[in-house]
C-alpha cells in the first residue's frame, strides 16, 4: 500500500457491540469512508482557501416519515441536505461525519441508511470521514458536511442593480408532501425531488466563478429564504412570479413555499443563462433584480403585488 492510501484508511476498531455495528457501517461504506477510528477527523485544506462546515439534522417525524421513505432514501436525503449547504457556500466538498441515532438495531436497516449515506456522498465526490452511534426513541441524522472556498459565497453580499437566478424547476417536494398527507402517492418525479434532492455542488462553484455575489440553498422556501438574502444583504428583493419555473403540474404559491427544494437562489450581476444551463445540463432562470429600499421581498404578477406566502416549517410534525 503506498502512502497516500494508508493515510487515507480507517483504523482498525477494538471489541464491543457498539463496534460491531460501526463496522458493519464501515463495510457498506467501502472506499467511501476515510481515516475513520480516531477521536476526531484530520482533514487536508488546500493552499489559500478556507473551511466552511455545516451541519443539518433529519428526525423521523418532522423531516420524513418511514411510510413515505425506506431507509436508503433517509439516509441519501439526509446527506444531500447537508452538502447542499455547501453548495451554497460555492465550497467543494472536503468529506462529512455522521451521527446517528437508532431506535432498534436493525442491521439489514443500519446498512441501507449506511448505502443511502454513502451514495448521497459519492454523487458529489465526498468520502465520510468519521462520526458517532447512538440508541435513543427517535431514527434521527445529524451530518456535518466540511467543504472549502478561497472566496466563501454569503447572504450578505448582494447589491442593487444585480439580477437574481435559480436553478432547476421548483415546487416537487411540497408537492410529494401534500400528497402523502392526504393519504396519496405523489407522482414518480415530485417523490424522487423530495427523496433523493441533487446538491448543486458542481453549480454553486461554477456560479461563484461566474461573480455571484450572493447565494442560499432553498430550504424554507424561496420566498422565505430570499427574505433572508435581503435581510443580511440590507437590500429590497423583486421577485417575477411568471418567470418563476415550476415542475408541472405546481401552482405559483406552491413552487413559492415549498421548502426542502435544495436548489440554488444566487445573485450577480450578469450571468448567460443559456451558456451555463448547457455547460451544466441544469436549468438557471433569471427570476428578478435586487434594489435599493427596506429589506424585504416583493412578489410581482403584472406589475401587482401579491401576497408572500409563509416559508416551510422544520419544527412543524409531518
Amino acid at each position: 500500500m503506498n502512502d497516500r492510501r494508508a493515510s487515507h484508511r480507517n483504523i482498525d476498531l477494538g471489541p464491543g457491540k457498539e463496534f460491531d455495528l460501526v463496522r458493519t457501517l464501515l463495510a457498506e461504506w467501502g472506499n467511501s469512508a476515510q481515516r475513520i477510528g480516531d477521536d476526531a477527523a484530520v482533514l487536508d485544506v488546500p493552499a489559500g482557501e478556507r473551511l466552511v462546515v455545516t451541519t443539518d439534522t433529519s428526525v423521523e417525524g418532522v423531516h420524513f416519515k418511514r411510510e413515505w421513505l425506506n431507509h436508503f432514501e433517509i439516509g441519501y436525503r439526509a446527506t444531500a441536505a447537508a452538502l447542499s449547504d455547501l453548495a451554497a457556500m460555492g465550497a467543494r466538498p472536503l468529506g462529512v461525519v455522521i451521527a446517528l441515532t437508532l431506535p432498534e438495531v436493525d442491521r439489514s436497516e443500519a446498512r441501507a441508511l449506511a448505502t443511502g449515506i454513502r451514495e448521497g456522498a459519492a454523487a458529489v465526490l465526498c468520502p465520510i470521514v468519521g462520526g458517532d452511534l447512538s440508541a435513543g426513541k427517535t431514527l434521527s441524522l445529524t451530518i456535518t458536511a466540511l467543504g472549502s472556498v478561497a472566496r466563501p459565497l454569503s447572504r450578505a453580499g448582494a447589491k442593487p442593480g444585480d439580477h437574481i437566478y435559480v436553478t432547476g424547476n421548483l415546487g416537487g417536494p411540497d408537492s410529494a408532501l401534500r400528497a402523502w398527507q392526504a393519504k396519496q402517492e405523489p407522482t414518480e418525479e415530485a417523490r424522487a425531488r423530495f427523496a433523493c434532492p441533487v446538491p448543486r455542488i458542481d453549480a454553486g462553484m461554477a456560479l461563484a466563478a461566474r461573480g455571484a455575489t450572493s447565494a442560499i440553498d432553498i430550504s424554507d422556501g424561496l420566498a422565505a429564504d430570499l427574505a433572508h438574502v435581503a435581510a443580511a444583504s440590507r437590500v429590497r428583493i423583486e421577485i417575477d412570479a411568471d418567470k418563476i419555473p415550476t415542475m408541472s403540474g405546481i401552482s405559483l404559491l406552491e413552487a413559492l413555499s415549498s421548502g426542502e427544494e435544495y436548489e440554488i437562489v444566487v445573485t450577480a450581476p450578469n450571468i448567460d443563462v443559456n451558456q451555463f444551463s448547457e455547460e451544466f445540463g441544469l436549468r438557471l432562470t433569471e427570476i428578478g433584480r435586487v434594489v435599493a429600499g427596506s429589506p424585504g421581498v416583493e412578489i410581482l404578477q403584472n406589475g401587482e403585488r401579491i401576497n408572500t406566502p409563509n416559508g416551510f416549517d422544520h419544527f412543524r410534525e409531518k
